[in-house]
């Protein structure tokens, strides 16, 4: 007896392309489950890798080198990808709305999809500043002010560690350029308060001796096309406004009705949200049981548990905690291929540092991107003929042209159909197409099938569509 195809019985749906998401998909390819489909939703089919940025802001990687390439990863994963912005969750319905595609059902979701440091709240900032997060749009327009030589002034909004990262990173990629660079640090408060003492005082050297001004306990009124007004109403010149100042998740998530804290998604020890069939990780998610501040080595610690977890509510297994550390490794870059490092508070730095620094992050994106061969289902003795070669290395092509039957089959097919004698119907030998006469015009009525090369059902739809039309 023929044995019958496993069924899809499950949806698992991962919102956002984020690091744990992405070692997800990985572990997932390395040991799928059936009857359960997995679906990852991103804006883009790509997912920047927040540890790389500085270097890239410097000049010391390409724009690929921090890219991490969900479209391999789905596929590794045995994924369905859909490329496009979440704005909602209906629970009641278990739909996830897609923005301007419609919606998609879920059994069990995760969401990870970063924030954003977009300043909406300070004057003038949506129209003249740029957030440093999300990371893609910033690094566009990063390159886009660093290649057209216009302007050397820059000024950050937010004296923390990823601000004095940034502003290091782009000093030196300025000077490299041989424009001479005038960067300011902004802070409302005290800059560099989440590291220790010693690393402080590290940082504070290093943007002196590159001449950075460090404006602390600064309030900013506004920001306008090419200036900030300050709190006691002076003008600060920039050319380049960055906002680094903390962070802010993304609106939508109030509308889920979930619970947040801070507007960040509340998830418990088992990563999952006040609602069971809904998990969180990453930056998004805030760790009641034990709260962390916004770092990826969380993130990427959090993928092995989250992947259990999610297994474990489609087959009834018991979930595990996650227990993150309560300190972890800080590196920070100097602009230059130098870094400085620190950990219960010891401080090292140097070029070692950096080199130490670009192993670990080179080796987390070759972790993403080289997948093993792993074995394919063996066959049964008996299989019908072309299974085998269809299975082997040199497979025909999936879809379009590639999809269509051999003239042989297709005049098989076409011999059984019943002939027919109707005068509005023209029709030479050898025409693809029917010709219909109605009255004194005439109708060409032609039909094709398309095999479906991608998941996502949307686009498909407009691949059809747009075939219909050539």
């Amino acid at each position: 007896m023929t044995p019958e195809p496993i069924p899809l019985t499950r949806e698992v749906v991962l919102i956002g392309g984020g690091h744990t998401h992405a070692l997800v998909l990985k572990a997932w390819g390395m040991a799928p489950l059936p009857g359960a489909r997995l679906t990852v939703i991103n804006p883009g089919p790509t997912a920047p890798y927040t540890g790389m940025l500085p270097g890239y802001v410097a000049g010391h990687y390409g724009r690929d080198a921090l890219e991490i390439d969900l479209v391999r990863l789905a596929r590794f994963a045995g994924a369905r990808i859909i490329i496009g912005m979440v704005d909602g969750i209906d629970r009641e319905a278990r739909r996830i709305h897609i923005a301007g595609r419609g919606s998609i059902a879920y059994s069990i979701a995760s969401v990870d999809i970063g924030i954003t440091s977009d300043m909406a709240e300070l004057e003038g900032f949506s129209a003249n500043g740029i957030p440093a997060k999300p990371l893609g749009t910033f690094a566009e327009k990063w390159h886009r002010f660093l290649e057209t030589g216009d302007g050397r002034r820059i000024a950050v909004i937010g004296g923390g560690v990823a601000g004095v990262e940034l502003a290091m990173a782009m000093h030196h990629a300025m000077e490299a350029k041989g424009r001479s660079p005038e960067v300011t640090v902004l802070d409302r408060s005290q800059a560099l308060s989440g590291v220790g003492p010693k690393a402080r005082a590290s940082l504070m050297r290093h943007l002196g001796h590159k001449s950075i001004t460090l404006l602390e306990n600064t309030e900013i009124k506004s920001v306008g096309s090419g200036h900030l007004t300050l709190g006691d109403d002076s003008f600060l010149s920039s050319d380049f406004t960055v906002g680094a100042a903390g962070a802010w998740p993304y609106p939508w998530l109030k509308g889920t009705d979930l619970a947040l804290e801070n507007g960040y998604l509340s998830v418990d020890e088992t990563l999952r949200t006040s609602d069971p069939a809904i998990y969180a990780a990453g930056d998004c998610a805030h760790l009641s049981h034990a709260p962390r501040p916004k770092a990826g080595v969380f993130a990427v610690r959090a993928a092995p548990i989250l992947t259990h977890n999610i297994r474990a509510d489609l087959t009834g297994g018991a979930r595990k905690p996650f227990n993150p550390q309560s300190d972890y490794l800080k590196l920070i870059s100097l602009g230059d291929k130098s870094a400085l490092g620190e950990k219960f508070g010891f401080t090292f730095e140097g070029q070692r540092i950096w080199a130490w620094k670009d192993r670990i992050d080179k080796a987390f994106m070759t972790r993403l991107a080289e997948f093993p061969n792993l074995p394919a289902p063996s066959l049964p003795a008996d299989v019908a003929g072309g299974v085998r070669q269809a299975m082997a290395d040199a497979k025909p092509l999936c879809g379009g042209c590639g999809s269509k039957i051999s003239s042989d089959s297709l005049k098989t097919a076409l011999t059984s159909l019943p002939q027919f004698d109707r005068s509005d119907v023209i029709s030479a030998p050898g025409d693809d197409a029917a010709i219909l006469r109605i009255g004194d015009a005439k109708q060409v009525i032609s039909t094709d099938h398309l095999r479906a090369f991608t998941d996502d059902p949307y686009v498909m739809a407009g691949i059809a569509a747009n075939h219909a039309l050539g």
